[in-house]
């Protein structure tokens, strides 16, 4: 497939986000792309088969290796992050896991950030010393920490801002810089923030991952992955790791993603704004201990977050008062926001990270890292925002069950 022309610079986001990538079928006049769900493709020589193969030659040969539908999203994704390429992959673990892969082999160090989500923690702590890699946990909102933690084998630098569940928000120009000056690539998870909210490369990152699953696809009905980066990074990773691996996306989950993402911006905007309610009004609650959202004037990056981020996102967590018991039993009196693993959907989302997302990191390990037992991560949904308040205020008004009022 040709890469379509460059979509007009001075068009803004909305408009980007439907046209970037995508042009009706040549052939049928067909506004929505096909899906070609096709694992062999036919060539009308055995020359052009060779330059398909090794590269010299745009094209697609073998399902494992790309497809037509998820080729145009992969474009437009690349379009809307400003990249030069992008590859769609099976799921979010399978683009953060493909990324590091793509810098990371037997010997080598890796640099992580310490609030990071449950699924990379456990990648980079159980599989990735399979491979003979050596990783730190680092509070990468300390340039010092950072400079201290790199060694002569690192050979990457990974973040998520705003992080997984704190909302920790990262100076990407920042660490992007102390990355160049040490010739070590920065990879960002840009998962909550979408390129519509902020856009890492444009800071200094060299790779940018998403979880498709959540605000690109944004109808809880697709698993899904993106790297979005240089073009020669991204095509080592089609050909000789998710490739290989197994990783590839199948048509008719991008055919849902390209769908989702014509109403993203939309979408994002009634996400933020909803958050943003949801938190004042958390806020202020005397039942709960904290609320971490960047959109607030307490959080310890708000200034950062309103120069490097276009809106704070669509996600809250915050400490109910009590601990544990007093979390999950907030949780189980809600009637609208759903008790859920995901985020990103039109519905409100809650869940618990020490026993849920992030169950699988040590306890000691989730204290050490600010992850408390009584904190909760919203997802705030497409729902009016006053029935989302009037249902966390009913559950956060009713009185703790009788045991707990016991332990305490």
């Amino acid at each position: 497939m040709e890469v379509p022309e460059k979509i007009k610079p001075d068009w803004k986001f909305d408009t980007r986000v439907i046209h970037a990538g995508q042009k009706p079928d040549e052939r049928t006049g067909a506004i929505s792309q096909s899906i070609v769900p096709a694992v062999a493709y036919a060539f009308p020589d055995t020359e052009t088969a060779a330059a398909i193969v090794a590269g010299r030659q745009e094209g697609t040969y073998y399902g494992r290796y790309g497809n037509p539908t998820t080729r145009m999203l992969e474009l437009k994704i690349a379009e809307l992050e400003n990249g030069e390429d992008s590859i769609g992959l099976s799921s979010g673990m399978a683009a953060i896991s493909s990324s590091l892969l793509a810098f990371l082999q037997n010997g080598d160090h890796l640099l992580v950030t310490k609030d990071v989500y449950g699924g990379t923690f456990s990648f980079v702590t159980s599989l990735a010393p399979r491979f003979g890699i050596q990783y730190d946990f680092v509070d990468c909102t300390d340039p010092d920490a950072v400079r201290k933690h790199i060694r002569d084998n690192t050979k990457a630098i990974y973040i998520e801002t705003p992080s997984n569940p704190l909302l920790t928000v990262l100076d990407i120009r920042m660490l992007a810089g102390i990355s160049k000056e040490r010739g070590i690539p920065l990879i960002v998870d840009n998962t909550f923030m979408t390129p519509y909210l902020q856009q890492p490369l444009d800071l200094g990152a060299d790779l940018v991952v998403h979880s498709a699953t959540k605000y690109l696809n944004g109808h809880g009905d697709v698993l899904a992955g993106f790297v979005v980066g240089k073009k020669e990074i991204i095509q080592l990773i089609r050909k000789k790791i998710a490739g290989d691996l197994g990783q590839n996306l199948n048509a008719w989950e991008s055919f849902l993603i390209l769908r989702g993402m014509k109403t993203m911006g939309m979408r994002i905007r009634t996400h933020c704004d909803n958050a943003r309610q949801i938190a004042e009004y958390l806020s202020l609650h005397p039942g709960v201990e904290k609320v971490y959202y960047p959109g607030l004037s307490s959080h310890p990056q708000h200034e950062l977050a309103k120069k490097q981020m276009r809106g704070m996102g669509g996600i809250v967590s915050f400490e109910i008062k009590g601990g544990m018991d007093a979390a999950k039993a907030f949780m189980n009196r809600l009637s609208l926001a759903i008790i859920s693993f995901s985020l990103g959907d039109p519905e409100t989302l809650v869940q618990h990270p020490a026993s849920m997302t992030h169950f699988s990191i040590p306890a000691k390990d989730r204290e050490k890292f600010g992850i408390s037992d009584g904190l909760i991560r919203l997802s705030a949904g497409l729902e009016d925002p006053d029935d989302l308040i009037s249902d966390l205020d009913r559950a956060l008004a009713l009185p703790l069950p009788e045991k707990l009022k016991k332990a305490d």
